[in-house]
């Protein structure tokens, strides 16, 4: 039974985070902390690195806490909780810099239907270069509107 009570809480830990994503996304990232996000939408300088990736390491030390956690208080759900948030990661890394934006020339040619709308969406948010009017601010759970275009 624990088992599976560890699975409910990485499953669910996965979901939330594309909640959080969202949230930090549109909340944070496009309100008070803006200065970290805008090299995002606008290149300012010629480094590899940006400032958005600090998001990441953000995300990244949450989840290391919550293994901490398990480790030195036995806390039940860390690892489920920390591998929730390292998976979504993961997922949100490999959908979004390396599909989306290329950072790593991988999977160029993607001809999904999934791909196309995650793809699609996320160009709409990047239509905007500044921090008012945006829209699509999740990641993998694009508006249904990017996928009925796939359908026609």
């Amino acid at each position: 039974m624990e088992t599976i009570n560890w699975i409910i809480v990485f499953i669910s830990t996965f979901c939330f985070m594309e909640f959080m994503a969202w949230f930090s996304h549109k909340y944070i990232m496009h309100g008070f902390l803006w200065s970290v996000h805008k090299d995002h939408h606008k290149k300012d300088h010629d480094s590899w690195w940006e400032r958005n990736d600090l998001f990441f390491i953000f995300y990244a030390l949450v989840s290391m806490s919550f293994f901490y956690s398990e480790v030195e208080y036995n806390f039940i759900y860390g690892f489920a909780i920390g591998f929730g948030i390292f998976a979504y990661g993961l997922t949100y890394f490999l959908v979004h810099d390396i599909l989306i934006h290329q950072r790593f020339k991988l999977f160029r040619n993607t001809n999904n239907w999934y791909a196309k709308a995650v793809r699609r969406a996320h160009k709409m948010h990047h239509k905007h270069i500044g921090k008012e009017d945006g829209e699509c601010f999740g990641m993998l759970l694009p508006p249904l509107k990017y996928f009925r275009d796939y359908y026609k």
